[in-house]
């Protein structure tokens, strides 16, 4: 343990102080990341979840420590582990294309949780730690990920289209650059829409045919509304 944050073990007023500043400024680097990524949760929200956190975990250390009431200090941050995934669940979005969006958020809110506890108990190592390592993960991890995909051979391509006959020019094509389809998924538009049909596809990518290519192609065939990767 650091021996800078020693007389800070202790409930007094400078180590509440500390913790809730600490637990704010941690709170809001995390959501800033997420608000610069124009997600639902972002900076106030997170910075909200972790003051929270850490006011639970202090509020239980002054029932036991200072009013000698018999307690779980740990009960009441259970709850806050448990009662988080409500408000992450919302940020979790499955989109009429039934691609998922928000995950990330709402693991972020969930460990911003994590960290507002460990600031209220005192355990500012953990949490400056823990901290440093989700900015990593989301600021510099995402990038890689984003490199490491750009390179994986399956892709999923959503198509809106106005008829049969369009999905099997596109089905044709698929097989005259060599893809593999490895999963087709077809709904019926509604009426209102500017389509009659949309498809989702699982494709096996080869070396001669290049995501953008494909996408342009698709695109280009008659008939197609329009196309992206999923």
């Amino acid at each position: 343990m650091l021996s800078v944050f020693s007389g800070l073990r202790s409930v007094t007023m400078l180590s509440i102080a500390v913790r809730l500043l600490l637990s704010v400024l941690c709170g809001g680097l995390i959501g800033l990341e997420r608000a610069y990524k124009r997600r639902p949760a972002g900076f106030r929200t997170h910075i909200l979840i972790c003051m929270g956190a850490c006011m639970t975990t202090m509020t239980s250390q002054y029932l036991l420590l200072e009013l000698h009431l018999y307690t779980d200090m740990a009960r009441l941050g259970a709850q806050v582990v448990a009662g988080i995934g409500f408000i992450g669940a919302g940020t979790i979005i499955v989109t009429r294309r039934q691609s998922v969006i928000g995950l990330t958020t709402a693991a972020g809110l969930w460990t911003a949780a994590i960290i507002g506890l460990s600031f209220g108990g005192g355990f500012y190592e953990g949490g400056l730690c823990a901290t440093a390592l989700v900015l990593f993960a989301e600021l510099v991890l995402s990038r890689v990920e984003d490199r490491i995909l750009d390179d994986v051979p399956e892709v999923n391509l959503y198509m809106e289209y106005m008829d049969k006959d369009c999905l099997d020019k596109v089905l044709d094509l698929f097989r005259s650059r060599g893809l593999s389809v490895l999963n087709v998924e077809i709904a019926r538009a509604k009426a209102s829409e500017r389509c009659k049909a949309c498809a989702i596809f699982t494709l096996r990518l080869n070396k001669r045919c290049p995501l953008e290519t494909l996408v342009q192609s698709v695109a280009a065939t008659e008939g197609v509304v329009m196309v992206e990767e999923l």
